[in-house]
């Protein structure tokens, strides 16, 4: 499961897709908009794609996860629009058959995630706001 959602992260969703009996581990990955960045307050985010080349680009990043590790099932959810403080902005679900491989995907699939989808992030402040690289 991979979508591009306007609507709030239902995160038990997530972890409800990736259940499977051949787990031992499922590992979920929750960003949230958090109330500042260095030091300045944020008022709320607000979340641009290009959702039919993301949606392939997220497809690529699970493959090669895949490819790395023995992942049952993923999810992944991230939104696009205004986020407010302490609401879901993306949420990665993994299932595998044991904790390592659950940990490392899950952190392989966001870490890459921020480098190649062309989802752009706009912090907005009080006094005005700022388009954020990936990684800053």
């Amino acid at each position: 499961m991979i979508e591009i959602t306007k609507d709030k992260i239902e995160v038990a969703k997530l972890i409800a897709a990736v259940s499977d009996e051949g787990a031992g581990a499922t590992d979920v990955f929750v960003g949230t908009t958090r109330n500042k960045t260095s030091d300045k307050p944020v008022v709320k985010l607000d979340f641009e794609a290009y959702e039919p080349m993301a949606i392939k680009e997220l497809q690529k990043i699970v493959n090669r996860a895949k490819s790395q590790w023995p992942i049952l099932k993923y999810a992944i959810s991230h939104r696009v629009g205004v986020v407010e403080i302490g609401e879901e902005a993306v949420v990665i679900a993994v299932s595998t058959p044991h904790r390592k491989a659950a940990f490392e995907s899950c952190k392989f699939i966001i870490d890459e995630l921020k480098k190649t989808v062309p989802i752009w992030k706009k912090e907005i402040f009080e006094d005005g706001d700022v388009w954020v690289a990936a990684h800053p």
